[in-house]
């Protein structure tokens, strides 16, 4: 089961290099149905490995030229405050109904990025479309604290569509982007749950390489079909947690 385990890390960590996001959505699954993990220790650590994926990614795609750090630092900045509350306030309320609604948004997204034709093309950013990125950093902040989910599947979107990033250079950013707020998220988690730290270094190793080896795909892979990618996957994961929230 472990080694399941270990071999699904290098996917999360694919993922996050190819997609720009799904590595929490991912991770805390793994970490409670294939490794038995209870549910908040799950999340913590789910944190600390996306994190640390997300960071080493961020170098990659960097040195590619694929991170707009004008839009990267203030959308983490805002982000890593909403997640850190969001870690705080986890034992206070559940992921339920948080869980419901980001799918619902996942799904929006989704819609919005396939009739979105122009995007990849269209440099600068959409009036009022910093503020509604700076919004949906504290959204997805809190979010990203409460159930440990990354929201790269949002963070990605919102650059590609509010700030019209393009795609490739979306996914760059959105991994800067993940990582702090990641990084303040795990913070905010320390004192509630015991961490395994050899497990979460080994698992962060394995994912780490999933991350380079991605990172390297997604230089030959087109914009437009990356945007098709992602835009799929978000049908698909907010279909699944939606169908799981509602009827399981």
């Amino acid at each position: 089961m472990i080694l399941l385990g270990l071999a699904l890390a290098a996917l999360i960590g694919a993922s996050l290099g190819l997609l720009g996001g799904g590595g929490s959505i991912l991770t805390v699954p793994i970490f409670v149905y294939i490794l038995g993990m209870a549910p908040k220790p799950a999340i913590a650590m789910s944190l600390a490995v996306v994190g640390t994926t997300a960071a080493v990614g961020t170098i990659s795609h960097w040195r590619q030229g694929h991170v707009v750090w004008r839009v990267a630092v203030p959308f983490a900045l805002v982000a890593m405050v909403g997640t850190f509350l969001g870690a705080r306030l986890a034992t206070l309320v559940t992921g339920t109904v948080q869980l419901v609604l980001f799918a619902v948004v996942m799904l929006a997204m989704a819609v919005a990025m396939l009739r979105d034709r122009s995007m990849d093309a269209i440099p600068g950013t959409r009036r009022g479309g910093m503020a509604l990125i700076a919004i949906e950093g504290l959204v997805v902040g809190v979010l990203t604290g409460l159930v440990g989910v990354g929201g790269g599947f949002l963070i990605v979107p919102a650059l590609v569509l509010f700030a019209r990033v393009p795609m490739k250079d979306a996914i760059g950013t959105s991994l800067f982007v993940i990582a702090l707020k990641s990084f303040a998220g795990f913070a905010g988690y320390l004192d509630q749950v015991e961490v395994r730290w050899t497990f979460l270094a080994g698992f962060s190793a394995v994912a780490i390489l999933g991350v380079l080896a991605g990172s390297r795909l997604a230089r030959h892979v087109p914009a437009a079909r990356l945007k098709r990618a992602f835009a799929v996957f978000l049908l698909v994961m907010g279909s699944a947690i939606l169908i799981e929230r509602t009827f399981g």
